[in-house]
């Protein structure tokens, strides 16, 4: 197995990992940050990326790794700070979270994506425009999460089988519930819906948002 490291903006690097072989990419890479790497790995019988960056970053590369049939490769998260995917999928942060980039195994973990082709690896939040109320009707699988109106959904990817849950937010101020579903697929429709994944928001609005389980899952180090 061959080990390499992504950098992604201005992340910090684990002491552990300075031996690696680094790229430096943007904060968000693209493809143009992206497929010299991936060409490197392409030459690899068996490669493990690490990413060094927040969510944005790694679904930023996973997104490139689902586009381009990658997904043999082996994904390792080394997040500075705390964050929704180092809670889902259990990475750790900073050194600790090296280590099991280094040592860890990497298991097939259900990759969930949208209906842009964009993958979610933390927590995505939809809110009608300018954060305001959100319009509409949204389903986890067949279970209803809201019909009309609702302060915003959210949703996240699961580790485990079927891949993705969410709740509505209704907008209540004292002990709001988060009543979760989990399923296969998360769908709304609305006239007006902003989401937002991994802290990256849709440059417009828009009235249908679909998020899926990928028919190939991802191989996530742990």
């Amino acid at each position: 197995m061959s080990i390499f490291v992504l950098r992604c903006g201005e992340a910090p690097s684990p002491i552990s990992l300075t031996s690696l072989p680094v790229t430096n990419t943007s904060a968000s890479p693209d493809a143009v940050d992206v497929d010299a790497l991936f060409a490197v790995l392409d030459a690899d019988e068996k490669p493990r990326l690490i990413v060094l960056g927040d969510d944005a970053a790694l679904a930023a590369v996973l997104t490139r790794l689902m586009r381009s049939e990658r997904l043999h490769v082996e994904v390792a998260y080394v997040p500075a700070q705390k964050s929704a995917a180092s809670r889902i999928y259990r990475t750790g942060v900073g050194a600790a979270a090296a280590a099991k980039a280094l040592s860890g195994t990497a298991t097939p973990t259900p990759l969930i994506r949208d209906d842009t082709g964009t993958a979610l690896v933390g927590s995505a939040t939809i809110t009608g425009p300018a954060g305001g109320q959100l319009d509409g009707e949204a389903y986890v699988d067949d279970t209803k999460l809201f019909t009309g109106a609702a302060a915003a959904v959210h949703l996240e990817p699961t580790a485990d089988m079927p891949g993705v849950r969410g709740y509505a937010d209704r907008g209540r101020v004292l002990r709001p519930r988060r009543r979760w579903a989990a399923g296969r697929a998360v769908q709304l429709g609305s006239p007006a819906a902003v989401v937002t994944r991994d802290g990256v928001a849709t440059a417009r609005a828009v009235k249908r948002s679909t998020f899926y389980r990928h028919s190939d899952p991802w191989l996530v180090v742990g």
